[in-house]
């Protein structure tokens, strides 16, 4: 007797996914590689789109970040969002399906560092894209379900994916302590930069200087926010910002009230001290390339100029997340191209190349 076939035949579930690997500088390959299932705790997540970092850009053109060395082949990418397809044991907050924002690195929980809440200077802390931790390029990510956040209504899928840039603005803002009626300098008009001042415009900043190379870059973050820009091709960008800051004081209290240096130049972090009033602040985001800088540490002194450090975020998330809800941040505005995750090798080379013509490049899946 023989056995009819169905009409729709049950299709196998697949056992693999598609991920962009960097093996060596400048060489990304897509591979296969095993679909991971949740263990306790952490959830499957279907990644949607994946915004280009700076920091990815160096893995790839440089194979480290200072100590971080890439060694083995690594998945880049740590600006992510995506879909819920599977629950570990012991996950309740989310359901298969929930549209989220992965926070990139998680800590250990347990250390002095994570029990004060400033879980960013945790010693374990695991963070995507990272070496030897595999960041976002790919198709699926098993990751803690706490550190998966759920994205409001009325969010895009890319500001979902940039709420992490938005993290390192609202954590640069409440490292300054802006204040409303505050001026603020940002040293630097990229993602960083732009996140960074409109953070400090949600915060209450009411004159907000950008400063930058490129005129793309300058016309962009006036969009979302600046009231002044400078092109420090063609203007002496410290002259102009005592001049915008300092025009019903005597010179020597001119200068903004926090300044930050996202840019990561020696010149912007030597600048910056420069630009503070009296008593102000300086917030240092960016990493120059070398350690060790010299600054004019006497004039800061006399002026008594706080020099404040950032490493990361911690709990910015869901503040970044109601910011972008209720319109106060714009994400979507800084997204300007868009590449495939089989280019994800091209989406690294363009945001390395073409940064006087682009802001932030996305990787879809």
């Amino acid at each position: 007797m023989t056995q009819s076939i169905p009409d729709n035949p049950p299709t196998s579930t697949p056992q693999t996914m598609k991920a962009a690997v960097l093996h060596q500088i400048r060489d990304v390959r897509l591979e296969e590689r095993p679909i991971p299932a949740p263990s306790a705790g952490n959830v499957r997540v279907r990644i949607k789109t994946v915004g280009v970092c700076g920091s990815d850009v160096h893995y790839f053109t440089h194979g480290k970040i200072g100590p971080f060395v890439v060694k083995e082949p690594l998945i880049l990418g740590h600006e992510s969002m995506g879909v819920v397809e599977e629950l570990g044991p012991g996950v309740t907050h989310l359901k298969v399906g929930d549209r989220v924002t992965l926070e990139p690195g998680y800590p250990c929980r347990k250390c002095e560092h994570c029990k004060k809440g400033r879980y960013n200077l945790c010693p374990e802390m695991t963070f995507m894209a990272t070496p030897p931790v595999n960041g976002a390029f790919v198709e699926c990510v098993e990751w803690p379900a706490d550190f998966a956040f759920k994205v409001p209504e009325g969010v895009s899928d890319d500001a979902a994916a940039l709420i992490e840039p938005l993290a390192v603005g609202v954590w640069s803002v409440q490292r300054g302590g802006v204040k409303s009626g505050d001026a603020i300098v940002v040293y630097g008009a990229g993602p960083i930069g732009c996140t960074t001042l409109q953070a400090a415009k949600a915060a209450g900043a009411t004159t907000l200087i950008a400063v930058d190379l490129e005129d793309y870059r300058l016309d962009l973050i006036r969009e979302l926010g600046a009231t002044h820009t400078i092109n420090a091709r063609h203007e002496n960008a410290l002259e102009r910002i005592r001049e915008i800051t300092g025009r019903d004081l005597p010179e020597s209290h001119a200068g903004a009230d926090v300044v930050f240096e996202t840019a990561g130049t020696l010149k912007t972090c030597q600048q910056s001290m420069l630009a503070a009033r009296p008593g102000g602040v300086v917030v240092l985001v960016g990493l120059p390339p070398e350690p060790m800088v010299s600054l004019d540490i006497v004039s800061a002194a006399s002026k008594e100029v706080d020099i404040r450090g950032i490493f990361r975020y911690a709990n910015c998330y869901p503040a970044a997340l109601q910011l972008v809800q209720e319109g106060r941040v714009n994400l979507d505005r800084m997204v300007t191209h868009r590449f495939r995750l089989e280019d994800t090798q091209k989406a690294l080379q363009f945001a390395d190349e073409f940064k006087h013509q682009s802001m932030k490049v996305m990787v879809d899946l």
